[in-house]
Formats: C-alpha cells, sequence, structure tokens
C-alpha cells in the first residue's frame, strides 16, 4: 500500500533520490522488495521539494498515472535539485479512487506529508467518527476521498494547536487506532526536519552524519547503512541526528 521517502541534506538533484538509484521509488512503482500489501504501486505518485533561498513553502508534482508513465517528471527531475523532499508511489486501497488529489504528498504551508498504509472501515464507521473529529471547516477542506487526506488533516488540526511534527503524528495513530484497526506509516516534513511512525508497515533510516538523512519504506540501494525501524515506533530526523522512540 504505498511507498515513500523523505530526505533531508545538501542539494541534490531528483533524479539521484527517485530516478537514478536501482531500486529507487521509480523501481518500487512496479517492482518493490519489501512491500506486504499489494505488488505495484502504479495509482499514482508525487514529489515535494524545498528551496528555501527561494520560500519557505515546497513545491509539489504529482499525478494519477504510474510513475514510470510520466516522462514529463523524468525530465524535469533531472533538472531540479532541493535540500529537501518528500515523494511516494501509491496503490490504491480497495474502494479509495484513482485521482490526483489521492496521491501524495499532501502539502498545506510549509508541510508535506505521506501516508503507507490503510484504515480499516474508512467507508463505514471509522471514516465517519474520524471525519467527525474534523468539524464542518477541516471536512470542507478536503479535496478527495481517501484516508490518508483526512490523516493529514488530522495532524494539521494538531499542528495548529502547538503540537511539534513527532507528537501531531503520535496523536493522530493513537486516536486513528481507537476507533478501528489500521496501519499507518505516516511521513511529515516542514523541510528542515522529518518525523515518520512505523506501524504496520516497513520504515529504514540512512544517516549521513552531519550531512544527511533519509527515512523511507525500503532501501533504494543496497548500502549498509539503512538501519531498520522496529514496529510501533516514532522517528525524529534531521541532517545531523535521528532518535527513534517507541509510540
Amino acid at each position: 500500500m504505498c511507498r515513500h521517502l523523505a530526505y533531508l541534506g545538501p542539494p541534490v538533484g531528483l533524479d539521484a533520490l527517485l530516478l537514478s538509484p536501482e531500486h529507487s521509488l521509480l523501481h518500487q512503482s512496479h517492482a518493490p522488495r519489501h512491500q506486504s500489501h499489494g505488488r505495484m504501486n502504479a495509482d499514482g505518485f508525487g514529489a515535494g521539494w524545498y528551496d528555501h533561498t527561494v520560500r519557505a513553502e515546497p513545491a509539489r508534482y504529482r499525478s494519477a498515472r504510474p510513475m514510470w508513465s510520466d516522462a514529463s517528471f523524468a525530465s524535469l527531475a533531472r533538472l531540479v535539485r532541493a535540500e529537501a523532499l518528500l515523494a511516494a508511489v501509491r496503490s490504491a486501497s480497495p474502494g479509495m479512487p484513482v485521482e490526483e488529489t489521492g496521491a501524495a504528498p499532501f502539502t498545506h504551508g510549509r508541510w508535506l506529508f505521506s501516508h503507507n498504509g490503510l484504515v480499516d472501515d474508512f467507508h463505514g464507521d471509522a471514516g465517519v467518527a474520524l471525519r467527525r473529529t474534523l468539524g464542518d471547516r477541516g471536512s470542507a477542506a478536503l479535496l478527495g476521498h481517501c484516508d490518508s487526506e483526512v490523516l493529514f488533516a488530522l495532524t494539521l488540526a494538531r499542528l495548529d494547536a502547538g503540537a511539534e511534527p513527532g507528537e501531531a503524528l503520535a496523536s493522530v495513530v493513537g486516536d486513528v487506532l481507537a476507533v478501528g484497526p489500521a496501519r499507518l506509516n505516516l511521513l511529515l516534513t516542514d523541510g528542515h526536519r522529518i518525523a515518520a511512525t512505523a506501524c504496520g508497515d516497513t520504515l529504514v533510516v540512512r544517516q549521513h552524519p552531519g550531512d544527511a538523512v533519509v527515512v523511507a519504506s525500503e532501501p533504494f540501494d543496497d548500502d549498509p547503512g539503512w538501519e531498520p525501524v522496529p514496529d510501533a515506533s516514532l522517528v525524529r530526523a534531521t541532517p545531523t541526528s535521528v532518535t527513534v522512540t517507541p509510540l
């Protein structure tokens, strides 16, 4: 159910992170190595990236097409460099429409967000309960019909209330699991820090000490520096530090 990746560090070409590695996100769109739920991620993709010399808010490109079929993104990725990135390829959950609004990353202001997983019974009582917590204003801001967008709205509500990113994600995970079963690997960045949860699916981290960090669903190469994150964990990362704590 999707693969995603976030990067912080020195400016690097999007192609070097997403297209060129042997097991890149592009490769994971049709042949993931560590995905337990689903075989392909052909129901859309997206990438958001930051250039803090221009603005605090990220740029975003997303599509309902498979990543391998989008020549325009491949051309763009060879020219664009970024110091921070969040990207994902999507396998739509049963009952979820294949549409651009369902493709991560979701964005609001300086934030980028993605979700690898599934909220069980999202079209039933669990989904009704989660939407109810958003209120009329939060529900009206939703553009599509997928569980991931609702999870982002719940995260934004906590950030707006003053929670730091890791605290916001942990709170969302707890509240969603209180209404029913779910797989909730969440990924959030503002271009300076990354917060992520491992909750029902794979997550790995690779750090170049004092330089760069990648948090991803699975390794994009065979570098021995990739470290698996235990399930039911919260990751907080910057280019100079990574902490992993229980959810």
